[in-house]
C-alpha cells in the first residue's frame, strides 16, 4: 500500500476547464507543478474545489491520468473518488490506485439523505473490498453542508475497527473545529485535515496533520511559512486572503483570482452549474489580494 503520510499544506487544487467543457489537462498540471514548487506539501485533486462531481467518470479518469503522465510526484497527490453511484466510486478508486496516487478522498454517497450507518459502512466496505489487490489508502471526506451525510465520530470508530489501516484519515470541511478535534483524537495514526489554513498552528503542535484548503491555490507560500516556522504574520495574511471570499461563491472566486495572479483568463472558467464570479466581486477580491501582498512586501 502507498505510504499514507501526507501532511502539511495541501491545496484543494482547481481544475482548469477548456472552452468546450472538457478538463484542461495542460493548464491543470501546470498549476499543480507551480503549487508544489511554491509552498504546497501536497495537492488534493478533483475535490470540491476541483469540481469533481461536475465531470463524468471518463473525464475524471482522463485528468487523473494526465497528472500521472505529467511526471508530478504521485506520493504528494490525493484524489477525490467519491460518487453517488457505488460502481463509479469503485472505478475511480481503482484507477487512482493503479496510477499510484497517495490516497483516495471519499465523499459519502450524497444523493439519499438520512441513510443509516449500516448503509455508509456497506458503501465504504464495497470500495475497500474492490481495491484490495491494490490497497490505496482512503481518506474520508466530511462535508455535511453539501452531502447531507456525516462521517460522525462513532461511525469513524466503527469503520476503523471493521477495516483497519486502509482508512488513514479525514478531510473535514464542516467548519466545526470541535468535531475536527474529536476526530483527530480517535487514534494517533488517524490523520485529520481541516479545510482552513487557520488550523495550521494546531497542526504544528501535532493535533492535525495539516490543512486541505481551497485558498491554498492563492496563498501557499504564506501557509508554508506559517506551518514550517510558525510565522504568525504569514498566517494572518493567508487567512486574510481566505476571508476575501466570505459569503461569496468560493470556487468561482478562487478561479477568478488565479486568473488574475497568472494573467490567464482561461483559469477562471467553471463547469455548470457554477457560474463565473461576478465582476464586482472579482474587482474586490483582486484589490484585497493585492493589498495583502503589498503589506507583506512592505
Amino acid at each position: 500500500m502507498t505510504d499514507p503520510r501526507l501532511s502539511g499544506v495541501i491545496a484543494a487544487i482547481t481544475t482548469a476547464v477548456a472552452e468546450g467543457g472538457e478538463p484542461d489537462c495542460p493548464r491543470s498540471t501546470a498549476l499543480a507543478r507551480e503549487l508544489l514548487d511554491h509552498g504546497c506539501d501536497g495537492l488534493n485533486v478533483l475535490g470540491t474545489t476541483g469540481e469533481a462531481t461536475s465531470f463524468s467518470v471518463a473525464q475524471r479518469k482522463l485528468l487523473m491520468t494526465a497528472y500521472h503522465r505529467s511526471g508530478l510526484p504521485m506520493d504528494r497527490l490525493m484524489v477525490g473518488t467519491g460518487a453517488a453511484a457505488l460502481a463509479d466510486a469503485i472505478e475511480l478508486t481503482r484507477h487512482a490506485a493503479a496510477l499510484g496516487f497517495a490516497g483516495a478522498l471519499v465523499l459519502p454517497p450524497f444523493y439519499y439523505k438520512g441513510v443509516p450507518d449500516d448503509g455508509l459502512a456497506a458503501y465504504l466496505g464495497a470500495i475497500l473490498n474492490a481495491t484490495a489487490e491494490q490497497p490505496i489508502p482512503l481518506y474520508l471526506y466530511h462535508f455535511p453542508a453539501t452531502t447531507g451525510l456525516h462521517w460522525h465520530v462513532g461511525l469513524i470508530r466503527r469503520l476503523l475497527a471493521d477495516f483497519g489501516s486502509r482508512i488513514v484519515g479525514l478531510k473535514d470541511s464542516s467548519g466545526d473545529m470541535s468535531y475536527a478535534r474529536q476526530a483527530a483524537s480517535i487514534a494517533p495514526s488517524f490523520r485529520v485535515f481541516p479545510s482552513t489554513e487557520a488550523a495550521l498552528i494546531e497542526a504544528r503542535d501535532g493535533r492535525f496533520a495539516g490543512c486541505i484548503s481551497a485558498t491554498a491555490n492563492l496563498n501557499a507560500d504564506l501557509c508554508a511559512r506559517a506551518f514550517r516556522s510558525g510565522d504568525t504574520a504569514a498566517l494572518d495574511a493567508a487567512v486574510a486572503i481566505r476571508k476575501l471570499f466570505d459569503g461569496k461563491a468560493l470556487v468561482p472566486g478562487v478561479k477568478a483570482l488565479l486568473a488574475h495572479i497568472h494573467a490567464d483568463p482561461g483559469l477562471a472558467r467553471v463547469m455548470p452549474p457554477l457560474a463565473a464570479f461576478p465582476a464586482a466581486d472579482r474587482a474586490l477580491a483582486i484589490a484585497g489580494y493585492d493589498a495583502v501582498r503589498a503589506r507583506r512586501v512592505a
